[in-house]
């Protein structure tokens, strides 16, 4: 299940047992992402509860790098189960520096490049504090507010200039529909930063 963060309705969908389980934001693990949906009941569907690290690994070993230049943003939700710009997401996030070594983050979900899908990285720490040395280091960041993707209800921000590259099938919990005027703000304060 999405829920459409600003909106007063939330869809529920279920599953293809092809595409396999994905936190919602209504279970919540103890890390403050959204916890595991289990198989339907009586059915056999395939599990992720022991892949996540599998397929971490397989994403640092395959990881084709960051997206360069501007993403053509595309805002297109769909409560369908499955990942799709304009969602906020968790997935596996290489650093900068090493892509064989990262952590499982919040991304907003941005638009498409080939198979992959396109994000931008989510933190709850307020960069507003360290502004100047973000600035310097050449990381900008957008401010969002809160949403589901959070448990404990703390204010995100995206950082408009990295936009990394998604495996769908590497992703593993899903948060929340990004209402389109966020998602917007975020997409300008994108262009912004890029000088468009």
């Amino acid at each position: 299940m999405l829920e459409a963060v600003g909106s007063a309705t939330s869809s529920s969908t279920s599953r293809s047992s092809s595409s396999s389980t994905r936190r919602t934001h209504s279970e919540r693990a103890d890390d403050g992402a959204p916890a595991r949906r289990g198989a339907p009941s009586g059915s056999e569907a395939p599990s992720r509860s022991s892949a996540p690290s599998e397929t971490a690994a397989q994403q640092r070993i395959s990881y084709a790098g960051d997206f360069r230049g501007m993403p053509a943003f595309e805002y297109a939700p769909n409560p369908d189960g499955l990942p799709d710009p304009g969602e906020i997401v968790w997935t596996w996030v290489s650093y900068e520096e090493d892509h064989s070594q990262g952590k499982d983050r919040p991304v907003l979900l941005v638009g498409r490049d080939g198979r992959w899908l396109l994000g931008m990285p989510l933190t709850s720490k307020d960069h507003d504090r360290d502004a100047a040395q973000e600035a310097h280091a050449g990381r900008t960041w957008v401010d969002i507010g809160s949403g589901p993707w959070d448990t404990g209800g703390r204010p995100s921000e995206v950082r408009t200039n990295r936009v990394i590259r998604v495996d769908p099938d590497a992703v593993r919990r899903e948060g929340a529909v990004l209402d389109r005027a966020r998602f917007e703000q975020v997409a300008a304060a994108a262009r912004a930063a890029r000088g468009r």
